[in-house]
């Protein structure tokens, strides 16, 4: 039957982007596809070099080894030897998200159709409808770049040009375009870049030519065309590969397939790619109409259930003899042209007159009547029906430009987006969801209904509103989602004009197939804040009122990050912060909220009063962060926290007082149940901030695991400990982010405090080496002396263990010396203390140098051991690059490497950038460019800035895991200028932007260039956190 098969799943030929090829949580070093990443991977190997007349032969043996298994004819061999000059594999990135179309890189093919012109087709999910970056590959490895000129607004092609004179080692021919030569049972070869591999030729029959148009899920999808179907087993980077006959003209253009494995592919006729190629070489604008309804090819028998008449029934089977199907309106969208006009199951007979039961004429009479009207003959349930209806141009509800403006991306709602949803071709569309705009729900499809209050029904009024919005503005926003038009959704959104200070706007251009980038306005100044009064809550049913005090003490703290450092995996965080000095506006909370501060931190007190904040410590191990707010904004009775001077110790009963995910206020009278020396897993794959060398506590209320912030705290409302959230490992099989939530004791943060409250900035010395504890009976075995042991149950009655360095923090300004520790040296005492608890480490805090005595390899040594600074732990100076976020290796990458190959580290990528193409991943050491050491920051960005635009260079670079690589990458500054991140006091973010664009400085953001965050895919997903129990080591 001849239905509209809509319930196989589908999928688009295009190759699936390599980013999930993840080994051990960790990025390939590279893309390889196939094992192979020449710049003719997916095309077959040729012998020789070619020079003047291409006029030898092709080796017949090269030829039968691309055929399908199993013999074929000398004419088939003939007609694939020609065809194969014409196919082209395409590697590209769509730079951006828009549309349907995310950001991405991929592969697929193409072919030539105008030789002299030099324009290829392909299909339009190749192509895409927002910025495409790409080249291509020809059968002898000649590379040429090629930009898009076409690409259909419904239909699944689009047509890329690039310039002939670029090649120069083999004469260009052109496939001729055949629709008329696509019948049932005709033999066909699907001559392309199968799944990656070199050039293969897959062969079939073609055994319909009346499916109706697959449906790919939520992106693009292709329809008011039919199809065809045939048996290839083609499958991802097949897009866009001719479909040929046995005369070696292209009969169709290959799409799409079943995703279900089954070996059927779907080929789209080419009646009106053929169309748009002669209107691109007569020069003459392609037209394209469309009344706004959806009609699919449904059955007579079909057609007379939904009321088409036995004598139309009879007229069309008389007129189209060979005809099973008829068209009928599957989707009228509201308020377009056919709404009220025409109705879902409406059978359509005539138009214009004409009798019609094919797609492609239906086209023919849309595409010039745009801006006239058509008369349609419908049947609704038996009765005739003729309507008058005017013809949209279809290339004005496709959008062709977008807005970018604090982090987010947004256009007009799409003709291909109201189809897929049924709605009304109307409304502001976000396509990139991120910065400012980054919405609860990590779903795309939202439409932006008003903003501050005023109504955003299109996209020039929502420009005119956001122009109107000062920086730091906290301003209400109202949206809903495609899918569900039914919710308004209300928010509160705080808008940054400082770190992504121009709005931009990116209009396409045909011309030169880039999108054209312009400013819009500057942003307005923030309005200075104002000081807010409020009151806090009151905490019921408790007994002790200096606990019920303590909310009083608490802060809702948000912090949003502008770029991805330091591997951290996302772009906000949020948690309860502790007050520890009201009167300075001093707030300790976990790194796991607060990582680093290139980022904006808003306070709420009393959930009333928003203030800004500013970060002014990072504990380099113990994951806490301090920040500051000005307290002569808040007239509201805060309450400094009381830290307790004490240790708190296993079985004591204290009170929990947490918030839960929701940010609810939770409590309960508890026991410590465990303090123990915490061993967080490192995260193989991005390495992250990781809090090692602490005391961890655990307490016996389920509450605990609820609860990312909170503390620990005594009848009289003394702290005695800190409820931090630690971050933890990401889970290769979930692929989630692992939380830990533990108690830290406050006596081990009260020196920093001290010296934060008198104004000093902690200098900090730290060991440079992470212990375990181990046991008595492991000590034995690794040589510590019975005295010794003896002396431990004496120390520590509770805990008879002592410490062992499992690893050595690379230090970049160690040298290499005999008084170091080394792994598996078990610690005894420091400056004539006995270290039986992790906590009595704190004095390498305060020390220059510690006299150590250790147990290596069972002889007792006394050592000397200097400590480090922690002065250069955090990272203060970033460099985007081609999409690449890069800096010195962070602390975490330290924590677990054993070499530092360079001090230029890629820490995250952006989706569609020239790093994601290329494969130049994070963890990886930069070690050269073009054959110049980069052993730094400084020495890097001289090189690369020196670098033409859209031209190779070479970098070579070294993995996490120690393996030397070399890759060949293209620059592009139009999309991804080069850029510096500098710490700079003197600035308000404290930090200051350069961006190196067409051989210019620019101080601030450039002029061009599409949002970059350093959002790797692996890395960007906003997933649940899972949260874990740990137990010691």
């Amino acid at each position: 039957m001849n239905g509209p098969n809509l319930a196989v799943a589908a999928r688009a030929k295009r190759k699936e982007p390599p980013h999930g090829d993840i080994v051990d949580g960790r990025h390939p070093k590279h893309l390889r596809s196939n094992g192979d990443m020449t710049s003719g991977a997916n095309t077959p190997d040729m012998e020789g070099s070619f020079e003047g007349d291409y006029d030898e032969e092709i080796d017949e043996s090269r030829v039968q080894a691309l055929l399908p298994v199993g013999p074929d004819t000398a004419e088939w061999q003939a007609t694939i030897e020609n065809v194969v000059r014409n196919v082209v594999s395409i590697r590209f990135c769509q730079t951006c998200s828009f549309d349907t179309d995310p950001a991405l890189t991929s592969e697929a093919t193409g072919f030539v159709v105008d030789a002299e012109r030099g324009y290829i087709l392909t299909n339009r999910h190749v192509v895409g409808s927002g910025p495409f970056w790409g080249y291509c590959v020809f059968d002898n490895h000649e590379e040429v770049d090629a930009y898009p000129v076409y690409r259909d607004p419904v239909h699944d092609f689009g047509i890329l040009k690039f310039d002939p004179k670029a090649v120069k080692y083999m004469p260009l021919a052109a496939l001729p375009l055949r629709p008329d030569c696509a019948k049932v049972g005709v033999e066909i070869r699907v001559v392309g870049n199968d799944a990656g591999e070199k050039l293969s030729i897959l062969s079939g029959v073609i055994s319909r030519l009346d499916r109706n148009a697959p449906e790919y899920g939520e992106g693009y999808s292709d329809f008011n065309t039919c199809y065809y179907q045939a048996s290839a087993a083609a499958s991802g980077g097949s897009s866009g590969s001719p479909v040929v006959n046995i005369d070696g003209y292209a009969v169709a253009l290959q799409a799409g397939g079943r995703a279900d494995g089954a070996s059927t592919d779907y080929f789209l006729p080419l009646d009106r790619p053929l169309r748009a190629l002669k209107c691109l070489q007569e020069g003459k604008p392609i037209t394209r109409g469309d009344i706004q309804c959806q009609f699919l090819l449904k059955p007579f028998d079909e057609c007379r259930r939904l009321g088409l008449s036995p004598e139309w029934e009879a007229v069309v089977r008389k007129a189209f003899p060979k005809e099973t199907n008829m068209l009928v309106a599957e989707i009228v969208l509201p308020e377009g042209p056919s709404h009220g006009k025409v109705e879902e199951g409406d059978v359509l007979i005539k138009v214009n007159g004409e009798l019609l039961t094919q797609f492609i004429r239906l086209d023919d009479i849309l595409d010039s009547s745009v801006g006239q009207p058509v008369k349609l003959l419908l049947h609704r349930g038996g009765e005739e029906i003729e309507v008058e209806i005017e013809v949209g141009d279809l290339h004005k509800i496709t959008p062709d430009r977008f807005v970018s403006v604090s982090g987010g991306s947004f256009h007009d709602l799409s003709y291909q987006q109201a189809r897929l949803y049924g709605v009304a071709c109307k409304g502001v569309y976000v396509c990139e969801a991120g910065g400012s705009f980054r919405f609860d729900n990590a779903e795309n499809g939202w439409l932006v209904q008003s903003i501050d209050h005023k109504k955003t029904p299109d996209l020039n009024t929502f420009i005119e509103v956001a122009k109107g919005i000062p920086d730091k503005a906290r301003v209400v926003v109202t949206y809903k989602h495609l899918r569900d038009l039914h919710t308004l959704h209300t928010t509160i959104m705080y808008i940054d004009r400082h770190w992504a200070k121009k709005m931009k706007l990116a209009v396409r251009n045909d011309e030169t197939g880039l999108w054209d980038f312009s400013d819009l306005a500057d942003a307005l100044p923030p309005v200075p804040p104002v000081p807010r009064k409020a009151s806090f809550i009151q905490l019921e049913h408790t007994s002790h009122p200096a606990v019920a005090d303590l909310v009083r003490s608490f802060v809702h703290v948000n912090c949003t990050m502008p770029m991805k450092l330091d591997g951290f995996p996302k772009n906000r965080k949020w948690g309860m912060g502790l007050v520890i000095d009201a009167d300075k506006g001093l707030v300790i909370i976990s790194r796991a909220i607060v990582p680093y501060d290139l980022c904006d931190i808003s306070i709420t007190i009393a959930d009333s009063i928003i203030v800004e904040g500013k970060v002014v410590f990072l504990h380099p191990l113990q994951n806490y962060a301090i920040i500051q707010y000005d307290p002569k904004l808040v007239d509201a009775p805060v309450l400094s926290a009381k830290l307790s001077s004490e240790e708190i110790t296993q079985g004591a009963k204290t009170y929990f007082i947490g918030y839960n995910r929701i940010g609810r206020i939770v409590h309960a009278a508890t026991t410590v149940t465990e303090i123990f020396a915490v061993t967080i897993p490192a995260n193989s794959g991005a390495p992250r901030y990781r809090a090692v060398n602490i005391d961890a506590i655990t307490v016996d209320t389920s509450l605990s695991g609820q609860c990312g912030s909170g503390v620990l705290v005594a009848e009289d409302g003394t702290v005695h400990a800190l409820w931090l959230t630690y971050l933890g490992e990401r889970s290769a099989s979930t692929h989630r982010d692992e939380e830990y939530h533990l108690g830290l004791a406050t006596p081990t943060i009260l020196p920093v405090v001290s010296q934060i409250q008198q104004g000093i900035v902690p200098k900090l010395r730290m060991l440079s080496v992470e212990f375990r504890s181990i046991q008595m009976s492991q000590a034995r075995v690794m040589g510590v002396s019975e005295e010794w042991i003896q002396k431990v149950s004496e120390v520590n009655t509770a805990y008879h263990q002592l410490f062992m360095v499992t690893k050595r923090i690379f230090d970049r300004n160690e040298k290499e010396a005999s008084d170091a520790l080394l792994e598996g040296d078990i610690l005894l005492t420091l400056n004539g203390k006995m270290i039986t608890k992790i906590s009595e480490l704190d004095v390498m805090y305060s020390n220059d140098v510690l006299d150590a005595t250790i147990v290596r390899d069972c002889v007792e040594l006394n050592l000397k051991i200097p400590t480090v600074a922690a002065d250069d732990v955090e990272t203060d100076h970033a460099i985007s690059f081609c999409g690449a976020i890069i800096h010195r290796p962070h602390h975490a990458v330290r924590q677990q490497i054993s070499k530092l190959f360079s001090e230029v580290y890629v820490s995250a990528r952006t989706r569609g950038s020239p790093a994601y193409q290329y494969g130049l991943a994070p963890t990886n050491f930069i070690t050269h460019v073009n054959g110049k050491p980069t052993p730094d920051l400084e020495s890097f960005l001289k090189v690369v800035v020196e670098i033409p635009d859209n031209t190779y260079f070479r970098v070579k670079a070294v993995t996490f895991d120690s393996v030397p690589w070399v890759v060949t990458m293209k620059k592009n500054e139009h999309y991804f200028p080069t850029m510096e991140w500098i710490k700079d006091s003197s600035e308000e973010c404290g930090w200051r932007r350069v961006t190196y664009e067409g051989g210019k400085v620019i101080q601030g953001e450039g002029e061009d260039g599409v949002l970059t965050t350093g959002e790797d895919a692996t890395e960007s997903m906003e997933v649940d956190v899972g949260v874990v129990d740990v137990s010691e080591d």
